[in-house]
């Protein structure tokens, strides 16, 4: 028999059923309620929601049925963010996160939280903590960690509370002086974003040392490829553990358990949906769509029906650990984050991380397309071994690989796009947190 997932006790304590074993219908009911408190103060409190609730009687609104006749919000009214949805007064927010827009120009998305949702955060950490990680351990966190309230910074204090001992190393920009930090610190978790951890992983495999045996990670902040996975645990003889979250969510929002099927939810903070993108109708549990949330207990901006973007599933009947708590299944994309190659089939991000981290050279990469006649797919390659790499073998490597996703091999052989790789020997890595997408630009 499984050891009971530490989420499950948490919810417990949190929907008011402090040792009992929480059920679904004590989720469900917990949730109606939440959901009609946000609602109505979204719609006193803020700007944004009183003219989007104008029409809506909250006082309707007494099952999750009526969840989907509200209307949605979406990162465009988070960078708008007029009128404001803000809740609070300036002086009740402990915390802002100003969230470039990726690929494209103007304002970036803002995000305000209390003191009291970022103590949520920080818990909800601690518990989803003792997942991959056990009291006395050594965890490497590879997040920034410099600013109060940053991921790190959140992960480290609940770390503490666990009993583990936090190493802060911060982001891994010279993934060389980190494998050298992690071989003489020797943690027993890493915790990181796949890419990142994955560069770290091979610099230290290419030292030509005895290799580093870590015991668990956690990947976050990004979508982890098969192959980014595959070729992780074969180097660290590691246990792969991922959390779901996004600034947005407040950080945290769903870890995987033992069973590694799906992440179970913090839904005593959020209530999640899966819809039809095009549509916006809610899709039957186990159809992949968009996953969309709403807060529960945030009172400086709480969001209400979330666009995320996302395309996942929720995995229908229990987990095998027992745990009652929704799943979402591993992120398979994001919508609007694929160029058009022809009239019906897409590129994605993911396509190009399952192909081109088959290859051990590769630390990082940054796809560009670049608009004109034909267009022009630019991949600015970072490499692992730095001067001692050959560029042209390289080069003609990717070309190779690039070959196996049949519609951008059709699209290049048809010159209706041409391919450039761009090898950099440089050692230093891209400082990306979120998630990494194909941007889109005019040629010169």
């Amino acid at each position: 028999m499984q050891n009971p997932n530490p989420l499950d006790a948490w919810t417990s304590t949190k929907l008011g059923c402090s040792g009992s074993v929480v059920t679904r219908q004590n989720v469900i009911d917990y949730q109606t309620e939440r959901l009609c408190e946000t609602v109505a103060w979204a719609k006193q409190h803020s700007l944004f929601y009183r003219r989007q609730l104008e029409n809506f009687d909250t006082t309707t609104l007494s099952t999750l049925d009526g969840l989907h006749r509200l209307p949605f919000t979406t990162a465009q009214d988070l960078r708008r963010n007029d009128p404001p949805l803000l809740c609070l007064s300036q002086s009740d927010i402990s915390h802002v996160v100003t969230l470039d827009t990726s690929g494209t120009s103007g304002p970036s998305k803002r995000l305000f939280f209390t003191a009291d949702e970022l103590e949520a955060t920080t818990d909800f950490f601690h518990h989803g903590m003792c997942l991959p990680a056990r009291p006395g351990e050594r965890v490497l966190i590879l997040f920034p960690h410099e600013r109060s309230g940053s991921v790190g910074d959140l992960l480290a204090k609940a770390l503490l509370r666990l009993g583990a001992i936090p190493i802060m190393a911060g982001w891994p920009q010279d993934p060389a002086a980190t494998a050298a930090l992690l071989r003489r610190e020797r943690p027993d978790v890493v915790t990181g974003t796949p890419v990142s951890m994955l560069a770290v992983a091979r610099h230290s495999a290419a030292m030509d040392l005895p290799p580093v045996h870590v015991q668990r990670v956690l990947l976050s902040a990004d979508h982890a490829a098969q192959s980014v996975r595959r070729h992780l645990t074969a180097l660290w003889g590691c246990e792969i553990f991922e959390h779901y979250g996004m600034t947005e969510m407040g950080l945290g929002g769903g870890v995987d358990c033992a069973m590694h099927t799906g992440y179970h939810m913090r839904e005593n903070d959020l209530l999640i949906e899966v819809i039809d993108p095009v549509s916006e109708k809610p899709v039957a549990d186990g159809e992949a769509g968009e996953v969309v949330f709403t807060t529960l207990t945030r009172r400086g901006m709480p969001l209400i029906r979330y666009r995320t973007g996302d395309i996942s599933r929720i995995q229908p009947g229990t987990c095998a650990c027992g745990s009652p708590l929704l799943r979402l299944e591993r992120l398979h994309d994001r919508i609007g984050r694929a160029i058009q190659i022809n009239e019906t089939k897409q590129l994605t991000m993911s396509m190009l991380d399952e192909c081109l981290f088959q290859m051990d050279d590769i630390a990082d990469f940054k796809a560009i397309l670049r608009h004109g006649t034909p267009d022009i797919l630019e991949l600015e390659i970072t490499t692992i071994r730095g001067d001692a790499i050959n560029t042209t073998s390289l080069q003609t490597a990717v070309h190779t690989a690039l070959g196996s996703i049949e519609l951008l091999a059709a699209a290049i052989t048809t010159q209706r796009l041409h391919l450039s790789v761009v090898v950099s020997p440089g050692k230093n890595m891209p400082r990306r947190i979120g998630k990494r997408t194909i941007t889109e630009e005019a040629c010169p």
